[in-house]
């Protein structure tokens, strides 16, 4: 439906945000974009050579659009790795790599009370440059709604969607207007294997699933992988579901559709670790023209390079300062750097436990250095330990490994570097640290990790937490800075015999995102407006309400009437 608030642009903006420039040639059409986003879910589908569970629809998708091989998650948990995803950044740059930096878990509350006493709540900082994406696309003429999870360890300008709810769709744009729509399913996350939620219709029985190596043949093991199975199942509807819609709307061959996970399966050694099986995720990219339909994509893929792939795809080109690099689109390249062909990725603070490693994976072969040795392979998680299986991988520790597969979970300890050849060794499990024949790929993975490190200025090393926020995120006293608020310019002008108003926003602070809405009174609760220059308000909408927000900092509200009172 057409937007309650007709707003007419006024000339062309002053200027366009730093992190963008629109480059979209006059007779190109923007292309629709649909993310279908699903959770807690490794390559254990179909299109990968999976075939416990029937995935017929993502078997569709795959055989109409292009299968990534090597995608990987910045993160093995979900708000770190969507921090990467709706910023372009990696999670260590911006200061979002501890998971829920600024809500406690209440699972380790509960578990103990004092698990938070020495970790403050904050927000990540992104440089000034940096724009949740959906943003820029608004700028271009997009509607964009995310269904419904964002968890992006920051609380997000009202810029970047024109709605973000359970109810958000496409199907409430305006006439004819593009869109950027976000639909997220929850049915394969880690929370779907517990005991106390219901279970998905068996598909799978317990005696057929496929039991991956790392783990000892036990009940609770079989439940746990037959119930995330039969959750794939669901997911694989669910997808067949948003297929259906777009078709029967007419959309689907004017709609581009990605289809991933935001991290690999929920199952211990899985979630929160640095392996394949926690970072390595399914990707596929269906085009309207059906374009190398069926085909696979070898390229190095990570989440910072989703977002300024979106904008390629619609014309709009990404800033170069932004770490990821579009793989997609108009103005797909590939780095000459460090980034060329490597997937970096962090496991730092769980809830309330820290880990600290660093890994890098080239698609093939897996380096990882862990800087706290002492510790555990699956450190203690409260959330985690919903999962009964989770007590038999304990167990290990002390009765050791039933199998030699099994060993990381029977070490207490961990070696200072790993390395793994993912291709002969998919469960990442022998670890080819002092193998002669690779000492040379060894070398140069150990120093891009090095190079991301240092270039980056990795913020997970900076603790405890007091002195990140003291020192990098709200210096120098930790307090939470307010963005300035927005000085507000209007002037009338005639219009045949009406009269209108010319408004002009401005903010001290240039990296603030400007909202704005405009109504008939101060109870007006219409969409949001992203500001990108003057713009012209009928006089009979004579309230303008503004926020400004820089990311990590807390947003300011104004309201004046347009022409005084």
């Amino acid at each position: 439906m057409p937007h309650t608030c007709r707003l007419v642009l006024f000339g062309l903006a002053l200027g366009i945000a730093a992190a963008v420039s629109s480059t979209q040639a006059a007779d190109a059409p923007q292309p629709n974009i649909v993310w279908l986003s699903v959770e807690d879910m490794s390559p254990w589908i179909g299109p990968y050579g999976d075939t416990t569970v029937p995935t017929p629809n993502l078997d569709r998708l795959a055989a109409e659009g292009i299968t990534y091989d090597n995608a990987f998650a910045t993160s093995p948990v979900c708000a770190p790795a969507r921090s990467s995803l709706i910023t372009g950044m990696f999670c260590t740059r911006i200061g979002t790599m501890q998971m829920r930096n600024n809500t406690p878990s209440p699972a380790a509350v509960a578990k103990n009370p004092e698990a938070y006493k020495e970790i403050p709540g904050y927000e990540g900082l992104p440089p000034a440059f940096v724009r949740c994406f959906p943003e820029h696309l608004r700028k271009a003429g997009y509607y964009c709604t995310n269904n419904s999870k964002k968890d992006y360890q920051f609380a997000e300008p009202v810029t970047v969607w024109d709605e973000s709810s359970r109810k958000a769709h496409w199907r409430n744009r305006a006439d004819d207007q593009p869109f950027f729509a976000v639909f997220n399913h929850t049915g394969t996350h880690e929370s779907q294997t517990f005991p106390s939620t219901p279970a998905s219709p068996k598909v799978v029985a317990h005696d057929d699933v496929p039991l991956p190596p790392i783990y000892p043949d036990t009940p609770a093991v079989r439940e746990a992988v037959a119930r995330t199975y039969d959750n794939i199942a669901r997911m694989d509807a669910w997808v067949g579901e948003q297929m259906a819609e777009l078709e029967k709307a007419g959309l689907l061959e004017s709609t581009i559709v990605i289809f991933f996970s935001d991290h690999g399966v929920g199952l211990p050694r899985g979630k929160r670790s640095c392996f394949d099986t926690g970072l390595r995720v399914p990707l596929i990219v269906r085009f309207p023209d059906k374009r190398d339909a069926g085909s696979r994509e070898a390229r190095v893929v990570s989440f910072i390079d989703f977002g300024p792939s979106v904008l390629s795809l619609a014309g709009l080109k990404p800033d170069e300062r932004l770490d990821g690099t579009p793989f997609l689109g108009r103005f797909a390249t590939e780095r000459t750097d460090y980034r060329q062909g490597r997937a970096y990725a962090n496991a730092d603070r769980f809830d309330e436990v820290y880990d600290r490693a660093r890994t890098v994976s080239d698609g093939r072969f897996r380096y990882t250095r862990n800087f706290i040795t002492d510790l555990p392979y699956l450190i203690r998680n409260a959330y985690r330990e919903q999962i009964p299986m989770t007590f038999d991988l304990y167990a290990l520790e002390e009765k050791g490994a039933a199998q030699p597969e099994q060993w990381q979970f029977a070490s207490k300890v961990r070696p200072a570097e790993e390395f793994y050849d993912s291709e002969a060794d998919p469960w990442e499990v022998h670890n080819l640290i002092d193998a002669a024949e690779h000492q040379a790929t060894i070398a140069r993975l150990r120093k891009d990790l090095e190079t991301w490190i240092d270039t980056t200025g990795d913020l997970g090393f900076v603790l405890p937490e007091t002195k990140l926020v003291r020192e990098h995120i709200w210096p120098p006293e930790g307090v939470q800075p307010q963005t300035p608020a927005a000085e507000i310019s209007d002037k009338a002008v005639q219009r045949g015999d009406r009269t209108a108003f010319v408004v002009t926003l401005t903010c001290d602070d240039p990296a603030a995102s400007i909202g704005y809405r405009v109504g008939t009174s101060k109870n007006h609760t219409g969409p949001w407006q992203v500001y990108s220059g003057p713009f012209e308000s009928a006089g009979d909408m004579r309230f303008l309400e503004v926020q400004t927000h820089r990311i990590g900092h807390a947003p300011t509200t104004t309201g004046a009437y347009l022409g005084g009172e």
